[in-house]
């Protein structure tokens, strides 16, 4: 890897984005390409991960609202940072927008998506609850037992192929970005315990149905998807919630409701992955 004198790359996945810096701290800003297609979402994220096609969350999500929404896009896969000096972001018709949630309400209202037509006002909030559940608190707890907690296991599951100085320095700021946050202040054994419940409460709302509110999946199923597949395959097998996810029935119908989003939606998931960094992904 070749560090010029003037850039040093720090990678938090996830809602913290990957950051570029500059010597005044400064993110790099970049410019929409001008040779995309138009009425194509250009969707700019992390290389394919080892086990799922990102160690996002967040990279999930987008694109698997995408996929559900029918809405033609474009993968461009580096660490090219957007206009809230984060990934995922997009390019469209030459306008430039980041975050996933304000992404999918900015393409709602410009190509009149609702995904969530069938709700009723409570069903919406309720959606509203889970989605901040996953990205605004139970990211961090996967983060934590990822870069922090467990970071000499999550090297041995070649979860990751960044130097260890990389490394280290990942688990350095998420562990100070999630101390300002508040969650971080929390012991291993608790963040372990609210990860679980994090996971349990889903299980326990989702019950018996196809999917979070019923037959057919909503917007609140493509955040939860995302989040569910970082516990599934891109934390150690040390982690606590990642056994009871595998091994208990108690969680089982997580594990359906997995399984049936990722056939419904990523019927080419072998080709967006890299097993273990062994091959290139082809999609």
């Amino acid at each position: 890897m070749v560090w010029t004198s003037y850039i040093v790359a720090m990678i938090v996945v996830g809602a913290s984005g990957l950051y570029v810096w500059n010597k005044k701290k400064k993110v790099v800003r970049r410019e929409a390409g001008k040779d995309y297609p138009s009425d194509t979402v250009i969707l700019h994220q992390f290389p394919r991960g080892p086990y799922a096609p990102s160690m996002s969350a967040f990279c999930i999500k987008l694109e698997t609202f995408l996929r559900m929404a029918n809405v033609p896009y474009k993968n461009v896969h580096g660490y090219k940072t957007g206009p809230k000096g984060k990934i995922p972001w997009i390019e469209y018709n030459n306008e430039i927008f980041g975050d996933s949630e304000m992404i999918m309400a900015y393409l709602n209202e410009k190509l009149e998506i609702n995904l969530n037509k069938n709700l009723t006002p409570e069903q919406k909030a309720i959606a509203r609850a889970f989605q901040k559940l996953v990205d605004e608190h139970m990211y961090w707890t996967v983060l934590m037992e990822r870069w922090v907690f467990r970071r000499s296991d999550t090297i041995k599951a070649k979860l990751s192929k960044l130097p260890s100085i990389v490394l280290w320095e990942i688990g350095r700021r998420t562990k100070n970005m999630a101390h300002a946050h508040g969650i971080g202040r929390h012991s291993q054994p608790e963040m372990e315990k609210i990860l679980l419940e994090d996971l349990t409460a889903i299980s326990d709302f989702l019950g018996d149905k196809q999917f979070m509110f019923g037959d057919e999946p909503t917007q609140v199923d493509c955040a939860i998807f995302g989040h569910l597949i970082q516990v599934k395959h891109h934390v150690p097998d040390t982690v606590k919630a990642k056994q009871v996810l595998q091994d208990s029935e108690s969680l089982s119908n997580l594990n359906n409701y997995y399984e049936r989003l990722k056939q419904k939606y990523w019927p080419d998931w072998d080709e967006c992955i890299t097993d273990g960094f062994t091959k290139e992904a082809t999609k």
